[in-house]
């Protein structure tokens, strides 16, 4: 697809400019380095296009940060403050998520992955954001937290035009089949192989 230029053009009824505007589904994959921060790169993309940005990270610890939490929470600031790009929200459910309080074992872990899903569900329909990042949101759908079906009939449907960009290991076949954008991150080399630890900057 060089320069943008699709191989093939549908014989879908639709014109060049609504097919550009048709909402994106898109999975990060694989056992690779790469899926998250694929993902909030785009959201920055987003931001830049003033779009209303909403990110639900589905892991376990509050102690989990990400560079790109703080980078994306201070352009969500700027644009309070100047209007400048998009409006942004940053949900994690380690924190028990911004709409409940509480944390524990491993039945509270699956609960919290079901009420965050239950919100984003909701807010979907609603037509909230305008671009949503569910990071690590194959784990819970592969433990059998959420179901996977639900999932797929609420992006399926989702009206408006409402960006969803899903990422962790192992996507179930549904969602991959659903998603109009796949990429399997693929290792070859990573650092860590060699008995060397994460750094700040390149891990977080």
């Amino acid at each position: 697809m060089p320069q943008g230029v699709p191989s093939v053009i549908p014989d879908d009824g639709l014109t060049t400019r609504a097919r550009r505007n048709q909402p994106v589904l898109a999975v990060h994959t694989g056992d690779g380095k790469g899926k998250s921060t694929a993902a909030f790169g785009m959201a920055m993309r987003a931001w830049n296009a003033g779009l209303d940005i909403g990110v639900f990270q589905f892991v376990k610890s509050a102690k989990w940060k990400v560079g790109e939490e703080s980078a994306l929470t201070a352009l969500g600031q700027l644009h309070t403050e100047t209007g400048q790009g998009g409006p942004v929200q940053w949900h994690k459910m380690g924190e028990g998520w911004s709409w409940i309080r509480h944390s524990g074992g491993e039945t509270e872990h699956a609960d919290q992955a079901a009420q965050g899903w239950a919100e984003i569900r909701r807010r979907i329909i609603d037509q909230t954001h305008q671009f949503y990042v569910l990071d690590e949101f194959t784990y819970p759908l592969n433990w059998g937290w959420i179901d996977v079906d639900d999932v797929v009939e609420v992006l399926r449907a989702r009206e408006g035009k409402q960006h969803v960009v899903i990422t962790g290991r192992r996507a179930p076949a549904a969602l991959v089949d659903a998603a109009d954008l796949v990429t399997e991150m693929v290792k070859t080399r990573h650092p860590m192989d060699a008995g060397r630890k994460g750094q700040r900057g390149i891990e977080w």
